[in-house]
């Protein structure tokens, strides 16, 4: 059984999408971000970075092991089931290099575009449309790759995938259209479609 804290958000939806397609056995356990539940000692225990996902795993064949930051926990979860990462080494770096593409590009921009637009009282909009921008040059760079790949780390449905999707995801509430790039609609419809994908987002809602 891994224990899984965790909060409705893309980087732990992620998570949750790739636990669903291993059928990993898992067990939520909830932080309620808003009331700042991950400030607590207790949290800072196993997250110095009081974020959420951790995964705390008791696999009794290699000993306890708790892990933060979404991406880690991807590999770690890939690596243990030997699925959703590629074994040769091209395809595997590929799968890498869209992970932490993600973890440094798409995820923290998107952040931003829904803190300034969402969270801020006040509304500054040259900032808004600064983070809207860069939030499209971002989708652009996936419709790049995606009219050369099925995928975007090629034509294997990969942990790279599951990283960006829930990002994708939010990206209509944020004022950012899907529609002017069909690659990257035709991706999230598939994807979207997938029994796992759908239990994975549904978890904590």
């Amino acid at each position: 059984m891994i224990d899984l804290y965790y909060f409705p958000t893309p980087n732990a939806w992620k998570v949750t999408i790739m636990l669903e397609e291993c059928a990993l056995p898992y067990k939520i356990i909830p932080v309620n971000l808003r009331a700042g539940e991950q400030m607590t000692p207790e949290f800072l225990a196993i997250n110095p970075n009081n974020k959420v996902p951790v995964i705390v795993d008791r696999d009794a064949a290699v000993g306890t092991q708790t892990i933060f930051e979404s991406g880690a926990i991807l590999s770690y979860l890939a690596e243990k089931t030997g699925k959703y990462f590629p074994n040769q080494p091209k395809p595997r770096m590929d799968c890498m290099e869209w992970l932490f593409w993600q973890a440094a590009e798409l995820g923290p921009s998107t952040y931003q575009l829904f803190y300034f637009k969402n969270r801020m009282e006040e509304k500054i909009p040259a900032v808004i449309e600064r983070f809207r921008a860069e939030v499209e040059r971002l989708v652009t760079v996936m419709e790049r790759q995606l009219a050369q790949k099925e995928f975007l780390a090629g034509n294997e449905y990969t942990i790279a995938d599951m990283g960006c999707w829930g990002w994708v995801h939010r990206m209509e509430e944020l004022g950012v259209s899907l529609a002017p790039y069909s690659k990257v609609k035709k991706w999230y419809d598939v994807l979207g479609a997938r029994p796992a994908v759908q239990r994975g987002i549904a978890v904590g809602a």
